[in-house]
């Protein structure tokens, strides 16, 4: 049986590659299309999805509690800087030894103590599901990950705070829902 560590690097790397397969059928003209998060584009969703991948690339190389590397920055191309960004957070989450390392999440924490990487890389996996969601609704196109990879992430955002500040405030779910409404519900999105 994989440990917690390899465990969440293994869905948490399915998920980046789900939701950067979708970024990459992004155009140009589609960076002005509305998303789930309220007050974006599409641009602005790549921005922020580009700026976690640094984050947490940083946080587990030892350098998350540095603010810079969490900043969001618009670039001239926003699917390359995404792209880019997905890759390099992939090989820093490899190259993590140990489930207990700690990352700074100073986002969560706000000079609090770390996480454990194991857990920290929950959080990428939860946040890499919920944004591919993100990413096909604004595109509209179909989103149909594996039902297995779902069921992972529930747990993880059943435990997540009805109003955490890292998400829109969790929203009442369908009682007919699926186990992706439960999770989109949740973190404050309509499915």
């Amino acid at each position: 049986m994989p440990t917690d560590l390899a465990r969440m690097r293994a869905l948490d790397a399915r998920a980046v590659r789900l939701s950067a397969g979708l970024v990459r059928q992004t155009t140009v003209a589609d960076l002005v299309r509305d998303t789930p998060c309220a007050g974006w584009t599409l641009a602005d969703l790549l921005a922020h999805m580009t700026a976690q991948h640094r984050g947490f690339a940083a946080a587990a190389r030892g350098r998350g509690g540095d603010l810079a590397v969490w900043a969001v920055e618009g670039g001239a191309d926003p699917v390359a800087d995404h792209e880019a960004a997905a890759a390099d957070v992939l090989t820093a989450f490899a190259d993590v030894a140990d489930g207990d390392q700690p990352f700074a999440l100073p986002e969560f924490t706000a000079g609090g103590p770390a996480f454990p990487a194991a857990r920290a890389i929950g959080f990428h996996f939860l946040d890499y599901v919920v944004h591919a969601w993100d990413v096909a609704t604004a595109l509209e196109v179909p989103f149909t990950p594996d039902a297995d990879l779902v069921e992972a992430v529930l747990p993880l955002a059943m435990a997540v705070p009805a109003a955490s500040a890292a998400f829109t405030p969790a929203l009442s779910a369908p009682p007919d829902g699926d186990t992706l409404s439960r999770i989109l519900t949740r973190l404050g999105r309509r499915p």
